[in-house]
């Protein structure tokens, strides 16, 4: 007689390499994980790789590296299907001696003739488990039917590895999509069929899109690893996906620690989440506001972009910790930061002076003076640049931003951007000065 696992915890995620990582996977990843680290369990990968003409290596990886980036590691080798082949046959043979399964010459429209097939049980009018998330769930056993188990030439068909693997691994819970309900009855028969340990069952609710419908790559961006190249970090994007679907109270942004001491499975949600792109990008910008200046330098030149440090070469140090610090304020990614201090960093051309820039005949004579007047301040610091540019102002006898804004755009070519004289503070005085007379150059 089959029975539940108690203890301990042992989950799993479970990916085909057939692609990259879906979004909608990492969430999946990321509950087990959470479920395994709040109970002190095992958090496992198996790579369900026996669909040999769509499996890739490439995506093996692929799927490692976003994992690996979103700090989901395995606790234990890697299984894979493939290297499986013999174990599954052992349980096979066991079947088709029990009498639980049969050899099937019928045709079958997926998989040929002569497939091996389990015999539903007769006397069994319906299948009952307990879903974590749903409660009761009941499916009568004549809208099963005898389900194909392996080939013709007994390769293995999914909902019998899956089984064979979860036994062999002693999962003691499957949290995994909704999608899956309907093959939890036909394993839940396998258990039984060879007294094994039954899993607790978990079915989250999964990802739509803005439309209602499944989420798709023309709505958002679905493999795990464009968030990383789009600049989200890791820490964002599963604080994020982790509250599609689950919550504690009205809590919306959680540390790592925080999630794994919270996360339980009477917080998810039976009802489908919406994923919202803007709000995703909401939370990236309050993680990136909220870190450590060097981490993210760190993590930009491990992570982003390892040249991003070299084309900066002009800035010290402390220079590109402080525009990083003036920039992450503002930016919602960190590819905007990147462009931004790289746009700061570089020497801009004055084609043409925008209508937003209050320009006049005295303007080149302004920018001179102020160029000027930077090898005056005695301790160089914000509070002494803006006093310097205000004397300057004093002393032509006009208001700040018919000169604040013509140097705003002597520094960044641009009409907008943050506080002038923090910007002039990060460039230094030779740099500073330099621009404000190029651009008074330019346009006598």
């Amino acid at each position: 007689m089959a029975y539940t696992y108690q203890s301990p915890v042992r989950v799993r995620f479970a990916p085909s390499p057939t692609g990259d990582l879906h979004i909608g996977g990492l969430r999946s990843a990321l509950f087990n994980w959470l479920y395994a680290r709040h109970h002190g369990g095992a958090f496992l990968l198996r790579v369900e790789d026996t669909d040999r003409e769509r499996s890739k290596s490439e995506y093996i990886q692929s799927i490692c590296q976003a994992l690996s980036w979103c700090g989901l590691d395995s606790d234990e080798p890697i299984v894979y299907q493939s290297q499986r082949t013999q174990l599954y046959q052992q349980y096979l043979q066991q079947l088709l001696d029990t009498g639980h399964a049969y050899w099937s010459p019928a045709e079958d429209e997926a998989y040929g003739t002569a497939v091996i097939r389990f015999r539903i049980p007769r006397d069994r009018d319906e299948i009952t488990f307990y879903d974590e998330v749903r409660g009761r769930v009941t499916f009568k056993t004549d809208e099963i039917g005898d389900f194909p188990l392996a080939r013709s030439d007994q390769s293995p068909l999914y909902n019998f590895v899956v089984v064979v693997d979860d036994i062999e691994m002693r999962i003691s819970h499957i949290i995994r999509g909704e999608d899956h309900i309907s093959n939890t009855p036909r394993q839940l028969l396998l258990y039984e069929a060879l007294n094994a340990s039954i899993p607790q069952f978990a079915h989250v609710p999964l990802i739509l899109g803005p439309s209602g419908q499944r989420l798709s790559k023309r709505e958002a961006a679905t493999s795990t690893l464009s968030y990383r190249d789009k600049g989200f970090l890791p820490d964002a994007l599963c604080n994020y996906l982790v509250r599609l679907g689950w919550s504690h109270y009205d809590q919306e942004i959680f540390t790592r620690d925080e999630l794994i001491q919270y996360f339980s499975l009477d917080g998810v949600s039976k009802s489908a989440a919406i994923f919202d792109y803007a709000k995703l990008t909401w939370m990236n910008s309050e993680y990136i506001q909220k870190a450590d200046a060097a981490w993210l330098l760190t993590y930009i030149t491990h992570q982003l972009d390892t040249t991003w440090r070299d084309q900066v070469y002009r800035w010290t140090e402390q220079q590109l910790l402080a525009a990083i610090k003036l920039y992450q304020q503002r930016d919602e990614t960190l590819v905007q930061l990147c462009d931004h201090v790289k746009a700061l960093h570089d020497r801009p051309v004055y084609d043409h002076i925008p209508d937003a820039v209050p320009w006049s005949e005295a303007t080149p004579e302004y920018l001179r003076a102020v160029a000027d007047q930077l090898y005056t301040v005695d301790v160089w610091s914000v509070d002494a640049i803006k006093q310097m540019v205000q004397s300057v102002c004093k002393q032509y006898g006009v208001k700040l931003p018919m000169i604040a804004k013509p140097i705003r755009f002597a520094l960044t070519g641009q009409a907008e951007s943050p506080s002038i004289f923090e910007m002039l503070y990060i460039m230094g005085v030779d740099e500073a000065a330099y621009r404000c007379r190029a651009l008074a150059d330019c346009h006598r």
